[in-house]
C-alpha cells in the first residue's frame, strides 16, 4: 500500500514499530515503540550494546522481519504486511544490505559476488559484468576482480560486500556491525567510503553499531538501549 498524499514522503518512517519473540513460553521484546524518520540522503547510525535490537531493527527497515505492532513505510510504501514475494522485489529494487560477516560466497570471484543480485533483477549479462567491474573499481578493487574471496583480506571482502550491495542501484544502503571483523585501518577505511558514496550517489546510508567512535561518520547519530531509540545527535 501506497502512502496517499504525501509528495516527499521520507525515505524511511517507521511508526510505534514493535517486535516481540517468543523463546519457549517465554516472551521476549526486543523493540519497543519506535518511531523513526529517515529523510532521503540521510546517513544515520543506530549504536548501542549487543542484545539492545540493532539488527532487530535493520531487518524490519530491510524487510527481512515482520513487526509484532508498527508500520513500516519504505519510500512511501508500507512493507509491515507485505507478502514474502512482495518483500523480496522490495529487497532487490530499494534496499543493498551490507552485514558484518560479508556474506559472499566464498567459490566465487569478486566480480561474480557484485554480479549476483543483477542476476536476480535480470539485468543482461554484459551490463551485469560492466556495472559489477565499475563497482570494484570504485572501492578500489579493479585489480582484484577475479580473485575469490579466500583470496582477499577482510577489508577488502568488505568492501567487495559494498559493491555488491550498490549493484542494484538502491535507494537505501542497509550496513549492520560493517566493521565488527575489521581492524582500526580497515574500520576507517569503509566507513570513509560509506561517508563518500553516501555523499556522492545521494543513497541513504543507515547504519548499526556497539561502535560509539564511528558515528562520527554519520550526519546523525541514535542510541538504542532495551530495545527503546533515543535521539543523540541530529
Amino acid at each position: 500500500m501506497r502512502c496517499s498524499g504525501l509528495v516527499d514522503a521520507p525515505i524511511i518512517k517507521t511508526v510505534n514499530l514493535s517486535k516481540t519473540y517468543l523463546k519457549g513460553k517465554i516472551n521476549v521484546p526486543a523493540l519497543n515503540d519506535v518511531s523513526l524518520t529517515v529523510e532521503k540522503g540521510d546517513f544515520i547510525a543506530i549504536h548501542g550494546p549487543s542484545g539492545s535490537g540493532k539488527t532487530t531493527l535493520l531487518n524490519l527497515l530491510g524487510g527481512l522481519d515482520t513487526p509484532t505492532l508498527g508500520e513500516v513505510w519504505i519510500d512511501g510504501i508500507d512493507i509491515a504486511r507485505m507478502s514474502e514475494r512482495e518483500l523480496s522485489k522490495i529487497r532487490c529494487r530499494k534496499i543493498g544490505f551490507i552485514f558484518q560477516f560479508y556474506n559472499l560466497i566464498p567459490k566465487m570471484s569478486a566480480l561474480a559476488n557484485v554480479e549476483l543480485p543483477m542476476i536476480f533483477a535480470k539485468v543482461p549479462e554484459n551490463l551485469r559484468r560492466e556495472k559489477a567491474t565499475e563497482l570494484l573499481t570504485s572501492v578500489g578493487l579493479g585489480h582484484r576482480l577475479e580473485h575469490n574471496s579466500m583470496e582477499l583480506s577482510a577489508g577488502e571482502q568488505q568492501r567487495v560486500a559494498v559493491a555488491r550491495a550498490l549493484a542494484n542501484d538502491p535507494a537505501i544502503v542497509l550496513m549492520d556491525e560493517p566493521t565488527g571483523n575489521l581492524d582500526e585501518e580497515n574500520t576507517e577505511k569503509l566507513m570513509m567510503l560509506a561517508q563518500e558514496l553516501n555523499r556522492a550517489t545521494k543513497q541513504t546510508f543507515v547504519l548499526t553499531t556497539h561502535n560509539l567512535s564511528i558515528t562520527k561518520y554519520a550526519n546523525k547519530a541514535y542510541f538504542l538501549h532495551d530495545g527503546k531509540l533515543i535521539v543523540q545527535r541530529t
